[in-house]
């Protein structure tokens, strides 16, 4: 596990810029990623950075009240799902995540702590408010996502 400092937003958008240049990388079907800390701490902000990074050019929302938008991409799928206002475990099952749709699908969790049923992630972030902007700790499983 990594530590990173952001000291700004700034910072988590060149994060999520480095994040996306590895995600276009890596030859996998399906790349999962889970992003977990207390509100405002930048988890939709990375996430917004990472699908803007690889080609989406319109806003990207927070799914904070519709629990998951997608971006397609062409070859590339992006589901980005929030749980934080849900109290349905099962929730997630609706958006069927293990359809195979297109060359690459990249499903990014916030709060998948709230998951009954645990899933693997290729990349976990950790975020964490500090006096000089957030803390973050990283846990890859995929070497190709290692920082």
């Amino acid at each position: 596990m990594k530590s990173i400092i952001l000291k700004d937003n700034e910072a988590t958008i060149e994060l999520g810029k480095i994040i996306a240049s590895k995600i276009k990388k890596i030859n996998k079907p399906s790349v999962e990623i889970h992003l977990e800390g207390d509100l405002g701490t930048g988890k939709t902000s990375l996430t917004r950075a990472i699908i803007k990074s690889c080609g989406w050019s319109q806003h990207v929302k927070s799914p904070t009240y519709t629990l998951c938008e997608e971006y397609d991409l062409g070859e590339m799928l992006f589901l980005h799902i929030d749980l934080y206002r849900t109290n349905e475990a099962d929730d997630i099952l609706i958006f069927d995540l293990e359809r195979k749709t297109h060359a690459k699908k990249i499903i990014i969790i916030e709060w998948p702590q709230k998951l009954t049923n645990e899933r693997e992630f290729d990349l976990k972030i950790c975020f964490k408010h500090i006096d000089n902007g957030r803390e973050i700790s990283i846990m890859s499983k995929e070497k190709k996502l290692m920082f």
